[in-house]
């Protein structure tokens, strides 16, 4: 038996996700996956959508710590940058697998409300972040003709959530390899 149930639910929960989808796995899939008894994940997680609520904030903590510490290791805007497109061509999992908010995007009708604030939370924190990275590559010269940080960071966002969902349809990450390969391109 998993010592700390919960984060084994939540891993289980977030593998799963990332995998199939929000809609693509149930509480029995994650008692069968963790060894326990369907009914005690309600012990945890009453409802889905506070399981779904608590894998977006632990995700956006996560990736916060990730931004953080790149921000700490690399000394420039560009490879800022390269990192980061690195850690989303990594969560394709060789085209079998999703970074969570575009997994779950991908299911966002079918999402309780409170999963799509914490959904644009976490977009927000990326938001914000790339726009930081493309102001740092602007001013340090390690990211080419960046004009304008918001709109680069818009699209640098729209540009990896959307190559992730390619590479995922065709099981084939050099799909996403492709798309990065203009921008990458640009930095020095």
């Amino acid at each position: 038996m998993v010592t700390d149930t919960k984060a084994a639910l939540l891993d289980s929960a977030e593998r799963a996700a990332r995998r199939r989808g929000f809609d693509g796995f149930s509480y029995a899939d994650l008692a069968q996956d963790v060894g326990i008894r369907k009914a005690s994940i309600h012990h945890h997680f009453p409802t889905k959508a506070i399981l779904a609520v608590m894998l977006m904030k632990r995700y956006h903590d996560t990736l916060q710590s990730i931004c953080d510490q790149i921000d700490q290791t690399e000394p420039t805007g560009g490879a800022r940058l390269s990192a980061m497109i690195e850690r989303y061509r990594s969560a394709l999992d060789g085209g079998k697998s999703l970074c969570l908010c575009v997994a779950l995007s991908a299911s966002r009708d079918s999402l309780p409300s409170e999963v799509a604030t914490e959904m644009s939370s976490f977009r927000a924190m990326m938001m914000s972040w790339l726009r930081d990275v493309f102001t740092a590559g602007q001013t340090d010269g390690s990211i080419a003709h960046v004009s304008h940080p918001d709109a680069e960071a818009a699209a640098m966002l729209s540009l990896l959530e959307g190559a992730q969902l390619a590479a995922r349809v065709e099981e084939a990450p050099e799909l996403f390899q492709n798309a990065m390969h203009l921008i990458q391109k640009r930095l020095a």
